[in-house]
This record gives C-alpha cells, sequence and structure tokens, in this order.
C-alpha cells in the first residue's frame, strides 16, 4: 500500500467525524453568494458534473450548495426500465458488490464482510426475514444525482436511525475497515413488498452531513442510541410510494444498501461489479 494510502486511512480513525461532518453542513447551507458560488463552481469544475440533465441548468442559481448538491432532473432524464416486473437501481452510482448473504454475513469487499443483524440495528427479529437473502451495494460518487428512488412499489414499516461513526466510503475504505457499512451511521427503511420485505439502508460517511427521506424530512440523532419509528396503521398512517418514486437523500452522498430476503429476486445481468448503474435501470427479476 502507498504511504499516501496509508496516512489516509490512519486520518480516518484519528479525524473527528461527526464534527467535520457538521461543519461541512453548516458552510453547504450557507447562502452567502459568494460563499456558495465558489463551492458549487469548484465542486463542479472538480467533478465534471453534468448540469444539462438538471431540472435547473444554472448551478450558481442554488440559493445553497445543499440544493445544488441535491438537485432536481429533467422528467426525461432517468427513464423507468417499463418490464413490469423488473426491479430498478435505486440510485446512480456504481454497483461495488452484489450477490447472496451468506451465514448472516454480507459480502463489503476481498477479506471483509459485516454482519446483517449489525447493519441493521442490531435486531435479529428485524433482520431474519433477510437471512440467506440478496444484497446490492450502490455507491453513489460526488458527481452523481443524489435522491433515492424505489427499486420496486412498497408500503413503509419502519426507519430505523443507527448511530455510528462517518468513515469515507471509497474502494480504499472498504478494503480495509472492516465492518465499514455496519460501522457508519446509518438509516434503515424496511418496506413491505410484492417480493417481500425489502430493506433500504441508506449509509452516512465523512461530509456527509445529513439523510433525508420523504416522509420524516431531516433524520437527525437522537442522543446516541437507536431509534425505530413503526409505521403501520397501530402507530400512524400507513406510507405507501410507487416504483420509481424518490424515497429520500444525501446531502453529500455516500451508499445505499438495497436487502431482499431468500429466493425472492434475481440479479440481472446489467449491473456488475464496481459497473456503472443509473436510477431506473433494470436491476433484478422475480426468482
Amino acid at each position: 500500500m502507498h504511504f499516501k494510502d496509508q496516512l489516509f486511512l490512519a486520518s480516518q480513525y484519528l479525524a473527528p467525524h461527526h464534527l467535520v461532518s457538521r461543519l461541512m453542513g453548516l458552510a453547504s447551507d450557507c447562502r452567502t453568494p459568494a460563499v456558495k458560488n465558489w463551492m458549487i463552481s469548484r465542486f463542479v469544475r472538480r467533478y465534471g458534473v453534468n448540469m444539462t440533465e438538471a431540472l435547473l441548468e444554472d448551478p450558481l442559481a442554488y440559493p445553497t450548495f445543499n440544493q445544488f448538491f441535491t438537485r432536481a432532473l429533467k422528467a426525461d432524464a432517468r427513464p423507468l426500465d417499463t418490464e413490469p416486473q423488473g426491479i430498478l437501481c435505486p440510485a446512480d452510482g456504481a454497483i461495488s458488490q452484489l450477490g447472496r448473504i451468506e451465514h448472516g454475513r454480507v459480502f463489503q469487499a476481498k477479506g471483509h464482510s459485516y454482519g446483517l443483524t449489525a447493519l441493521l440495528g442490531g435486531d435479529a427479529h428485524r433482520a431474519d426475514p433477510f437471512v440467506d437473502g440478496e444484497f446490492a451495494t450502490v455507491y453513489l460518487s460526488p458527481r452523481d444525482y443524489h435522491r433515492v428512488h424505489m427499486p420496486c412499489a412498497g408500503t413503509l414499516r419502519e426507519m430505523v436511525h443507527v448511530p455510528g461513526r462517518l468513515f469515507s466510503v471509497n474502494p480504499l475504505t472498504a478494503t480495509h475497515v472492516p465492518e465499514l457499512f455496519a460501522r457508519n451511521e446509518r438509516v434503515v427503511c424496511i418496506f413491505d413488498t410484492e417480493f417481500g420485505p425489502m430493506a433500504l439502508v441508506l449509509v452516512g460517511a465523512m461530509i456527509v452531513a445529513s439523510i433525508e427521506t420523504v416522509w420524516a424530512g431531516l433524520v437527525t440523532p437522537h442522543k446516541r442510541q437507536v431509534r425505530s419509528t413503526r409505521y403501520d396503521a397501530a402507530s400512524r398512517a400507513p406510507i405507501h410510494l410507487e416504483k420509481g418514486a424518490e424515497m429520500g437523500r444525501f446531502l453529500l452522498g455516500s451508499t445505499v444498501i438495497v436487502l431482499f430476503g431468500p429466493n425472492r429476486v434475481r440479479w440481472t445481468d446489467t449491473p456488475s461489479v464496481r459497473g456503472p448503474v443509473r436510477m431506473g435501470e433494470l436491476m433484478a427479476l422475480p426468482a
């Protein structure tokens, strides 16, 4: 490993993750034109952001960096695959890993996996429907569209905020930080679908200021403990989202992990490990 990579990994353990991320969040909400225009212009140049597909094409017209970062796209920018039984990719990015959940472990990178129960907040009952099921990990790069959409229609059963660290998420940390996705702060959303239970796990990372859902808005830490909110008829009005509908967004981006139960879905040939994907592309079919 190069010395630069070793230094970066060491900094991941020493850095005050949450302080850095909260400060970045404050800067990203700044409305002072000189500040927010500098941030947006530098970001567009560095990452080659394609603004022609944005609903508002002028990057400097956004009131804040966060609003630029979570920009809406034109209606025809992400057409949904037309396969009636198709399960869609939830976000732009790259498929970093996908496959079977084996012995309660989810594959992270060569030599590393993490616990399914830990990923979902430490509740074995919550994890049981996904044991021996299927997973796909979608990594969002800075230049990507950062809204997350429904792979299939579903009714929300539970949302869980799991506190944790905020390691950077990239191929280097995935290879060298054990249990990365089960250590970082995340929001777990469990849906009932025609394919059985589905979990969408939105994983935070260094300088990810926050995660939002369309039904709860900004999901903020509540002390430093796992917080679960039920969305069944006994507790509150059910929330149903159609296939392709927006379900959440990252204010600065990270990773989405999709989980299904055993013998429910099969991944298509479209996504490949580390292959680029776009929201709305066909990702899986019924098993």
